[in-house]
């Protein structure tokens, strides 16, 4: 059965994460892409810099050809890498190992990465295969998909939970009745945390309910 999983990486660790040392305040957000051979994740986005501060903020890293700037949305912007085929990082191991990346966002303090595989032997063989080559993970959870009202409403129990509680909170409506910091106090979660489940929970089911 298909099967979840989330781990914690260092800003180090990624080749991207050469750019916190010169803008600390940004974040970092992997396009959504399933990584085979060559085609590893070339666009990601920055939020959080001023356009002409971005190219130039990401240091020479093993991992990186190139970073260019492809477009900005609502000061939000829109990077393109190319990668050494011969680095062998986090992406790699992923791609090795057939394992999807669904969400990838890197701060300062470090990269959350959600990835998943079509069963828990390969999630298995990707944290072999991140402990052979001395990458640092730290898994924060293991679990399987749920299907919402049909096949194309995949979302993470977390995300399912998240969205759930929000709901019956009043968390939607106008005005709203609770706040994120109650909702994330009632789950044991920080306010990021929370955040981000309800963001992706919902690009999930928007992406069932109004494109697939």
């Amino acid at each position: 059965m298909a099967t979840v999983m989330e781990f914690r990486s260092p800003a180090e660790e990624f080749p991207l994460g050469t750019v916190f040392e010169n803008l600390p305040e940004v974040t970092v957000e992997l396009e959504r892409l399933i990584p085979h051979e060559t085609l590893i994740i070339p666009y990601f986005w920055v939020r959080g810099a001023e356009a002409e501060d971005i190219e130039t903020a990401f240091d020479p890293h093993a991992g990186v050809v190139s970073i260019e700037l492809v477009d900005d949305v609502d000061e939000e912007y829109l990077m393109r890498a190319e990668w050494k085929s011969e680095y062998f990082g986090v992406l790699s191991a992923l791609a090795n190992t057939n394992v999807a990346v669904l969400s990838g966002v890197g701060t300062k303090d470090g990269w959350r990465f959600e990835v998943r595989g079509e069963s828990r032997e390969a999630i298995g063989e990707f944290r072999t295969v991140c402990e052979e080559n001395d990458i640092q993970i730290e898994i924060t959870a293991v679990h399987e998909l749920l299907a919402v009202q049909g096949d194309n409403y995949e979302l993470t129990e977390g995300q399912r939970e998240a969205l759930v509680l929000a709901y019956e909170r009043g968390y939607f409506d106008s005005p709203r009745e609770t706040s994120l910091a109650e909702l994330a106090e009632e789950l044991g979660v920080t306010q990021q945390s929370l955040s981000e489940r309800l963001k992706r929970g919902h690009r999930r089911l928007i992406a069932g309910a109004l494109v697939a």
